[in-house]
């Protein structure tokens, strides 16, 4: 169980800090010149691509998580990672943290410890066969939906479709099979789920800053992200928790996600 929540820890650090960067990045880009060109742009969000890379970083050691930790711990660790990202708006932008915040703050600690003490370590088991299908789905309705928030430049339904997109990341990293054979692995339906899911998940995240409040979209995404691969692993993928901690996993689950809520004011930077 260590080396998955390091891993788990990992990706929380890196999402958390992709948050603070790509929000910087998104708001120099609007600095950019009326009808500048693609290149021109990107040149002034340059620090987005940095935040990409954070969250390439931080999907691979969630990925890693999640192949032996259930999906309500790993991703109760990664919806933490708005705590960094909170504390890196103190040190790096100079915001200030109201004792509300600081209680969050620590309400987040808590929480994580709760789960970990009532996560019951184990690969997924009984992994339906529709599973994978049913995401891929899932994935397909998700681009005419994510477009036309797009189009009507609308942060939250973008921010539900990066969600939900987060959420078939993480479903997809806990069901993928391994057996040695890279080639397996990639023919494998649970491969493109991740690929799917991951394209529509950057993207949407991206417009969603772009289009509104980092505050808001980080609460929307990660409430999502959280909650719903939570229910499905619990549901369908043999996810459970220590004999008689039901109490405290549900109490650390809901300690977590609110302080999160909280914290989640501390993620809009003033750039």
């Amino acid at each position: 169980m260590i080396f998955g929540l390091l891993g788990a820890l990992v990706a929380a650090l890196a999402y958390g800090g992709a948050t603070i960067v790509q929000a910087i990045g998104v708001a120099r880009m609007r600095e950019a010149p009326d009808g500048a060109d693609l290149i021109t742009r990107a040149r002034f969000g340059w620090l987005y691509g940095v935040g990409l890379a954070l969250d390439g970083v931080a999907f691979l050691a969630s990925s890693g998580a999640l192949r032996t930790l259930p999906l309500f711990l790993v991703q109760s660790v990664i919806a933490g990672s708005v705590a960094v990202t909170a504390v890196l708006a103190v040190v790096v932008l100079h915001a200030k943290l109201t004792r509300r915040e600081i209680m969050a703050l620590v309400g987040v600690g808590v929480g994580l410890v709760m789960l970990a003490v009532c996560a019951k370590e184990g690969h997924a088991t009984g992994v339906p066969t529709w599973l994978a299908p049913a995401a891929l789905v899932v994935a397909a309705l998700l681009v005419p939906f994510g477009y036309a928030a797009y189009r009507a430049r609308n942060s939250a339904l973008l921010a539900v479709t990066a969600g939900l997109g987060f959420a078939g990341i993480a479903i997809g990293a806990r069901i993928l099979p391994w057996d040695g054979n890279v080639l397996h692995t990639i023919a494998s339906w649970p491969f493109w789920v991740l690929i799917a899911h991951g394209i529509i998940a950057m993207t949407a995240y991206g417009f969603a800053l772009d289009a509104g409040e980092a505050t808001s979209v980080a609460a929307i995404t990660f409430a999502i992200e959280t909650v719903v691969p939570a229910a499905i692993g619990l549901a369908l993928l043999g996810d459970a928790v220590r004999g008689g901690t039901w109490p405290l996993a549900i109490a650390g689950f809901v300690v977590t996600l609110g302080s999160c809520f909280v914290l989640a004011g501390q993620s809009e930077p003033d750039a």
